[in-house]
């Protein structure tokens, strides 16, 4: 039974540890924070309001504390939640699949609960983490638009609660499909952002708000304002059979056209002739590539163009070097068959020398040859859901702390190769 307690405001906004978030660069920014508290189970929440003079946009996030001298337990928490009162409209999603991502869906509000949501460990091109209220008669230039979008690569839960006195009920956060955080006391739990917009100029306006405050306000480093180069990656044209030859024969076709950028796409580390083996063995195939990366970015840097390279670093295939010196680094319940997708399982990045061996595996390559762009790959989803980095009774913590461990391999990355550019695939 949360009761306010007090409220501060703050000029700028302050940084989510450990996530990402937008943030500001002037003083255009002011952050309410408010604070509840339930005194007797000692716990204290705070309630963020980040709000941007220049976009009709607040950024919203929860964070709870323990004060208790016991344990408690988070079993579900979003991170925005608004009701709308004698609404009538429709709700938008933006469904899809590999290679139709972001499709457009339209349905009306009905009595009861209408929610998008991905169980999958990340948000998922199957369902966008973006929900849209909309008048009626909205459509691309008129009407009211109510949007939440989650700044959040994992499990989430989108959902609007319509009841019979037509009040909207939207909310935003994490999935609590496998879900529970425990909080020790003395403990606290940040929940990720969501981005709260509002729009009385149709859907147009939204975009374009959505657009301005990211490409602003979010999106971090050197590339920020820079144009992106025009690339050729050899995926399509050879897929995994190739040779150093056939790659640089490629290269000089791309160099003729104009192209500034050759990605080597898979199918050059370990022995992988396809998709079944290899991944975790992040070194060169010197079958394919004798002369070894270097000598083939030198190569393609004569030409004229830079030379970007493909990773799927959080994963292991069951026919790799890695996974036969360490079957535990994948995720999978003992005792149980781990089921594959692609051929391949997911690396538990929450373990520490896992992490580091993530982090040491694609550094030691980029320090080896002139690499400036990077393709990061991640071709399939959660399944056998386990960590022997916790606790039986924490298992369930594990989806938001895989999260957090990428979110600080990325970190990590990202900031000591600043001039190499990320690229997120699948």
């Amino acid at each position: 039974d949360f009761k306010f307690e007090s409220f501060e405001i703050l000029d700028g906004k302050p940084e989510l540890e450990g996530l990402p978030s937008t943030y500001s660069d002037r003083d255009n920014v002011k952050t309410l924070i408010v604070y509840l508290i339930d005194k007797f189970e000692g716990i204290r929440v705070a309630l963020y309001y980040s709000i941007f003079d220049d976009y009709n946009a607040i950024a919203r996030s929860v964070k709870v504390i323990n004060t208790n001298d016991e344990k408690v337990y988070i079993e579900r928490i979003m991170s925005a939640t608004v009701d709308l009162s004698n609404f009538h409209g429709d709700m938008i999603q933006l469904s899809g699949f590999w290679a139709r991502e972001r499709f457009y869906e339209r349905t009306p509000l009905r009595q009861g609960v209408q929610e998008i949501f991905s169980r999958k460990g990340s948000s998922s091109h199957e369902l966008n983490p973006l929900l849209v209220l909309a008048d009626q008669k909205a459509d691309e230039h008129h009407g009211d638009v109510y949007a939440m979008n989650f700044v959040y690569s994992g499990n989430f839960e989108g959902s609007v609660e319509y009841d019979s006195n037509q009040i909207a009920r939207m909310s935003m956060g994490i999935n609590d499909f496998d879900f529970r955080w425990s909080l020790l006391p003395g403990d606290s739990f940040q929940s990720p952002e969501v981005i709260c917009v509002y729009s009385d100029g149709g859907l147009e306006k939204m975009s374009h708000t959505f657009h301005g405050l990211y490409s602003n306000h979010l999106i971090r480093g050197k590339f920020k304002k820079e144009l992106r180069p025009i690339l050729l990656n050899n995926w399509e044209a050879t897929y995994f059979d190739f040779d150093e030859k056939k790659i640089l024969d490629l290269a000089k076709e791309a160099s003729d056209l104009g192209i500034e950028l050759f990605v080597l796409d898979d199918g050059w580390v370990g022995k992988r002739d396809s998709d079944n083996s290899s991944l975790g063995d992040w070194f060169v195939d010197e079958r394919k590539l004798p002369s070894g990366l270097n000598s083939l970015a030198k190569n393609i840097n004569d030409m004229g163009m830079k030379f970007g390279l493909w990773f799927e670093p959080e994963m292991i295939s069951p026919d790799s070097d890695l996974y036969r010196s360490h079957p535990d680094w994948c995720i999978g319940i003992p005792h149980r068959r781990n089921y594959q997708a692609r051929s391949q399982y997911i690396l538990d990045i929450t373990r520490p020398e896992v992490k580091q061996h993530v982090i040491d595996s694609v550094s030691t390559i980029l320090d080896s040859a002139n690499i400036e762009y990077v393709k990061w790959d991640y071709n399939r989803a959660f399944t056998d859901i386990y960590s022997s980095n916790l606790d039986r009774d924490d298992q369930k913590e594990f989806p938001h702390r895989y999260m957090l461990s990428l979110y600080e391999i990325l970190e990590f990355l990202t900031t000591k190769y600043e001039d190499v550019l990320f690229e997120s695939c699948a």
